[in-house]
Parts: C-alpha cells; sequence; structure tokens
C-alpha cells in the first residue's frame, strides 16, 4: 500500500485525490494547501488530515510519496524538498516555465537518483494509448502524419492569464508531449497565434487561437489546433494518418445514442464538459503506472526528461511566432 501526500487541494489536487482514493494499491494519508479552507475541505472530502506546511508530507516518516498539484512557481522548490525526504514524486505539468530552472533543479537532485514520474495525463488516455499502439504495430503503414486538437470550452479568468506562461506552456505543452508520445523526437516547431482582438489576450500578451506545425525526426508532420474557448465543450480529438490508413480518436460524448431525424443525422449527445470529466480515467490510469513503477523500482512511463523536452518545444513555439521562422530543436 503506497502512502501518498496530495500537495494542492485545487482542481487538479481534487481529481488526483479521487483516484488515490479510488486505488486500492494506494492510500491518500494528506492534502496540503496553504489555503485553509481548501485544504480542511479536500481533507474532509477523503476523511483525511489535512495541513497547511508541505513540511508536514517531507517529514513524516510514513508517507511514501507526494503528488504535486500545486502552481507552477512552486514546483521545483517542492521537488527539491521532496527528493531531499526521500519521496517517491508524481508531478504536474509543467515543471518549471523556464528550461534553465528545470536544468539547474536537475543538476540539483541528479546525484540522488530521484523516481519522478511527469503527470502527462493524456498518455494514459485509452483511445490515445490504443492509436499510438495500434500504429506501432504497422495498422496504417509508415506514419506521415499526426493531427491534433485540443480545445477548452470556456476561456480563463484574465488573472490567471498573466500567471500561467501563455498558452504554448500552460495548454499546447500536453500536445507537445503527446506528439512525442506518438512520433518520437521533434526537430522543427512553426507556430502561429492570435488574441482575435480580446483585449484580455492582448493584456497578457497571450494566445486564443494558435495553430503549431512540427517535423519528426521520422520525417512525419504533426500539426496541433488550440482554441481557449469551444462553443460546444472540450474538443479533445487526434488522428494518426499513413501510408495505408489512418486511425482516429473522437471526442468523448455523454451517451453513445445517436438520433436520426428528417433534420439532422448522427446528432450525438453533448461533448464533455471538461478535463475533470474527460481525463478522469487517464488520471487513473496515470496513478496505476505510478504505484506500479514504483512497486517494481523501475523508470516511470513518463518522466522528468519529457517534461524538458517539452517544456523546449513550447519555449521553440513562442520564438517561432516571435521570428515568423522555424525553429530548429535538438
Amino acid at each position: 500500500m503506497l502512502r501518498i501526500a496530495m500537495l494542492g487541494a485545487g482542481r487538479v489536487g481534487q481529481v488526483h485525490a479521487r483516484s488515490i482514493s479510488d486505488n486500492p494499491e494506494a492510500e491518500l494519508a494528506l492534502v496540503v494547501d496553504p489555503i485553509e479552507s481548501a485544504a480542511a475541505a479536500l481533507g474532509r472530502e477523503h476523511g483525511v488530515r489535512w495541513a497547511l506546511d508541505a513540511e508536514d508530507a517531507f517529514s513524516d516518516p510514513s508517507i511514501d510519496a507526494v503528488v504535486i498539484g500545486t502552481p507552477t512557481d512552486t514546483h521545483i522548490e517542492l521537488l527539491i524538498r521532496a527528493v531531499d525526504a526521500d519521496k517517491k514524486i508524481l508531478l504536474e505539468k509543467p515543471i518549471d516555465l523556464d528550461v534553465g530552472r528545470i536544468d539547474a533543479a536537475w543538476a540539483a537532485i541528479e546525484s540522488k537518483a530521484p523516481f519522478v514520474m511527469l503527470g502527462f495525463c493524456r498518455r494514459f488516455d485509452p483511445s490515445f494509448r490504443e492509436v499510438r499502439e495500434r500504429a506501432a504495430k504497422g495498422e496504417v503503414g509508415t506514419v506521415r502524419a499526426l493531427r491534433i486538437i485540443s480545445r477548452d470550452p470556456a476561456p480563463p479568468p484574465a488573472a490567471y492569464l498573466s500567471a500561467s506562461g501563455g498558452m504554448f506552456k500552460d495548454m499546447t505543452v500536453h500536445d507537445f508531449d503527446m506528439a512525442r508520445y506518438q512520433l518520437g523526437d521533434i526537430m522543427e516547431v512553426q507556430a502561429m497565434g492570435s488574441d482575435d482582438g480580446l483585449g484580455m489576450y492582448t493584456e497578457a500578451q497571450d494566445f486564443a487561437q494558435a495553430i503549431v506545425t512540427l517535423r519528426a525526426a521520422s520525417g512525419a508532420l504533426c500539426t496541433i489546433v488550440n482554441s481557449r474557448s469551444c462553443a460546444y465543450g472540450y474538443d479533445q480529438r487526434l488522428e494518426v494518418f499513413g501510408d495505408d490508413g489512418s486511425l482516429d480518436a473522437g471526442n468523448w460524448t455523454s451517451t453513445t445514442v445517436r438520433a436520426h431525424s428528417a433534420t439532422h443525422t448522427e446528432a450525438a449527445g453533448p461533448v464533455l464538459n471538461f478535463f475533470l470529466e474527460r481525463y478522469m480515467l487517464a488520471f487513473k490510469n496515470e496513478l496505476t503506472e505510478f504505484i506500479a513503477a514504483v512497486a517494481e523500482d523501475r523508470p516511470p512511463a513518463v518522466g522528468f526528461a519529457d517534461g524538458r523536452a517539452a517544456l523546449v518545444l513550447a519555449e521553440a513555439a513562442n520564438e517561432s511566432v516571435a521570428t515568423g521562422s522555424v525553429v530548429s530543436v535538438g
């Protein structure tokens, strides 16, 4: 039984806490958040102890692991403290908003051979994983292209935008990791973004829409389409295209029933509203991998280097928008 402390009681912390509580191989031992009302609410929801200071988790020898789901600017400090306390770590993306700080953090912890898994939960989505596995078996022949569509249902608050690090580091970072998961190493990045003429994005120097094209080391191309809002819900799709066919993972809807009438064909139920609903199973599968990797004393399926690589692509996308050029990455 892996005893886990949840650091952060916000939206993603609530999802992780539920995954831990639902897993028979894990025990939610502690909830930590500096906002007392948030820590207390989540702790009471799951019937566990709560605290305001992460030191309560790091100093407790009965706690084996921590999930870090706090604001991004706290990740590196908590990561280093968790490694020093000899805890296993599941760290939400991104590691940080700056590759230089990520490298400095790794230099500080590398000698301790830390166990760090990155929270790219979409790798554990059953549909996306099935596409990868079937493509790897040659079902579509040589893979030539990948198309990823990721649109949020509604814009974030303006205050969130100002601290998020921008669309590429906050939102597209999941899609950069998915591109690497499906295609392998990425060598070139080209990006365009638009604020849609909306003041909240202009003031934050961020984008409402973005399109990114990538070239993998294999020669395969990838297109990522992002939007901060989508009238019909949380739009999450991908397609792998090859010489012998394609594999498509569509949106999940509230029901599999399709309606046909004189006014519509294949009318489906609404797309799931947001990541809490769409990726709950992926979060649970991610935790299962975390527990298994700890038990088997092996590296997790997605690690620190994957988190760094995704942020390198995000920084390249920002450079591409600024310069209007294709950016090479190693």
